[in-house]
């Protein structure tokens, strides 16, 4: 008898059988069966499944004509824009590989992307282009890419017809200009207008991928060195692709809001490919803003929205909310961190809307744990998601704890990746038997109740969580220690009342550069030379940083003496 069985959905499966098929046979399929559905939205235009397939397979040709053949890896680079969808589609469409890259990243960052992959193609916009090409230039020729295709955002939009709801100020600079393409060093650079003017006049493939084929490889960072690259097949995606629908009652009807990031693996798959496989539309916005999410809603009655909590707590603020009509609302929820009582009270008596979060990692294909939509519980991961067996463990003993104790959170279920690319080693660690079973060692400690619902107590691994932006310590750190002026860093969360954790960076100087180095000017390399969410937000300059017996920076002491000199921040309704 499960424990959570008594609070699991009626009218919801325990478990499922999702199509022994690629990936790319959900945008077949719809296509087929909805010939006149909108698919897509973004600035004003739409696509219909139709018109979305074809362009998916144009580019696939294009990409085929480019040398890409199944199992490749391809880097995709963007923000939310139909282009992401396009591409993601079309590498699969040829059995190749998705390389999702948070285009956040820095030149110095996105090096391990090409070379870690083997990666010799990549699709970008073009506001990100110039990183690429810098990050390609600077590796031996034997490792740069060859081809480099870029989009202009106007290439799927005419600026002239927005309504100003729909472009804010900010954004006009951004998704307007055409910019001129870079070089790519021995390789080249393709215009996607002028790639997709033109007949690819490649004959296709046919789709061979199984449940088995390695599909999609995103990236997770760690507690040492680079980032991991995460093995997930056709199969672990399409579970979790079927069972989020399944999940928040999807059905072709469904208008869902995407601004959570494709790239990252709820975006990816919890949205785009579950909206894909039951064919619904997708709403896009490329970054968030409170009022044009407040009239995306509006306008086209957008009935699911998947959001970071500080999202809604934004738009509940905007002095703007009354205008909006968010009556077609059925269902919301997300994760990433935790939703405030007060707002989530508030989302219930205003609007009649049960905040649903959840709880999952890129290794899990997005949820692993998510609450009842009808029973959710605040400040709580929710109960093993459909398929999915979880406990929680000694992480020493690796032996299962009684109800309420903490341990780690460990994971079984088909939408568990496959390991960790070319690191058997990491991939052997993550992984324990059980009762018969594989599981996941998360890395979280939790505690589990009565009735089966898992709550975070703390984390076995060294993390900071910034608003759903997973930071690695080590690897801010790593990047850090090329400053010319850094002798040592430490990297520990300090409490931010709107984003939950943000990150800050204890520094001992140099001898040579004390006095002639600022805090601000340790940000201001930083932002140079990472993704803006890992950039320290504070920076604390110490003479010596405590060391173990063996040398070790005791990063826990600092981590200690920061949030005791810091109080918990209190909720914004």
């Amino acid at each position: 008898m499960l424990r959570h069985a008594a609070v699991w959905p009626a009218r919801l499966p325990l478990h499922l059988n999702p199509p022994a098929t690629s990936l790319w046979v959900n945008m077949a399929v719809s296509a087929w069966r909805y010939p006149d559905k909108t698919a897509l939205v973004f600035m004003g235009r739409r696509w219909t499944y139709p018109e979305l397939m074809g362009a998916c397979e144009q580019m696939a040709g294009h990409l085929a004509r480019l040398g890409v053949r199944k199992g490749d890896r391809v880097v995709l680079n963007m923000q939310n824009c139909p282009q992401l969808v396009i591409t993601h589609f079309a590498i699969l469409r040829l059995d190749a590989v998705v390389v999702p890259v948070n285009p956040m990243n820095k030149a110095q960052e996105l090096q391990h992307y090409i070379t870690d992959p083997d990666v010799k193609v990549a699709v970008t916009t073009a506001d990100l282009a110039p990183e690429l090409a810098q990050a390609s230039a600077a590796l031996p020729p034997e490792q740069r890419m060859a081809h480099l295709v870029v989009t202009q955002f106007t290439d799927v939009f005419d600026p002239a017809t927005l309504v100003a709801e729909e472009m804010p100020a900010a954004w006009r600079d951004w998704l307007c200009p055409q910019r001129d393409l870079p070089a790519l060093a021995g390789g080249q650079v393709h215009a996607w207008a002028s790639l997709m003017q033109s007949a690819h006049g490649q004959t296709l493939p046919q789709v061979t991928a199984t449940p088995d084929d390695l599909a999609v490889l995103p990236y997770t960072s760690g507690t040492t060195g680079l980032p991991k690259g995460c093995m997930h097949t056709h199969g672990t995606v399409m579970h979790n692709a079927v069972a989020s629908g399944v999940w928040g009652t999807g059905t072709a009807e469904n208008v869902t809001l995407c601004v959570v990031p494709m790239f990252h693996i709820t975006g990816m798959v919890s949205l785009m490919h579950s909206c894909i496989y039951a064919g619904a539309t997708l709403v896009l916005m490329p970054r968030w803003d409170r009022d044009v999410a407040g009239h995306l809603i509006s306008k086209w009655k957008v009935t699911h929205w998947t959001n970071i909590p500080t999202m809604v707590i934004d738009l509940l603020g905007s002095p703007h909310l009354e205008r909006y009509d968010l009556s077609s609302l059925v269902y919301i929820g997300g994760g990433g961190a935790a939703m405030p009582e007060a707002v989530a009270q508030r989302l219930l008596e205003q609007f009649g809307l049960r905040y649903v979060e959840g709880y999952g990692l890129t290794e899990t294909a997005a949820p692993s744990h998510t609450n009842p939509p009808d029973q959710p519980k605040q400040q709580c991961l929710g109960i093993p998601f459909i398929s999915v067996d979880s406990r929680v463990v000694d992480p020493d003993t690796l032996q299962e704890l009684p109800v309420g104790e903490s341990g780690e959170i460990v994971t079984h279920g088909p939408m568990v990746f496959k390991g960790y690319w070319k690191r058997p080693d990491a991939t052997e660690a993550a992984f324990f038997e059980m009762d018969g079973k594989s599981f996941f060692r998360t890395g979280d400690m939790g505690r589990v109740d009565e009735q089966g619902y898992f709550f975070m107590t703390d984390r076995l691994k060294r993390m900071i969580n910034a608003s759903g932006f997973k930071v690695w310590p080590a690897e801010v750190e790593a990047l850090m220690f090329k400053h010319p002026a850094i002798q040592e860093a430490c990297i520990i969360a300090t409490r931010d009342a709107y984003r939950g954790e943000s990150v800050k960076a204890v520094v001992v100087l140099r001898a040579s550069h004390k006095g002639q180095v600022s805090e601000q000017d340790i940000i201001d390399w930083c932002r140079e030379n990472m993704a803006v969410y890992k950039v320290p937000r504070t920076v604390q300059f110490a003479d010596v940083l405590p060391k173990s017996g063996s040398g070790k920076v005791m990063w826990r002491l600092l981590q200690e003496a920061e949030m005791a000199g810091k109080p918990e921040p209190k909720s914004r309704a």
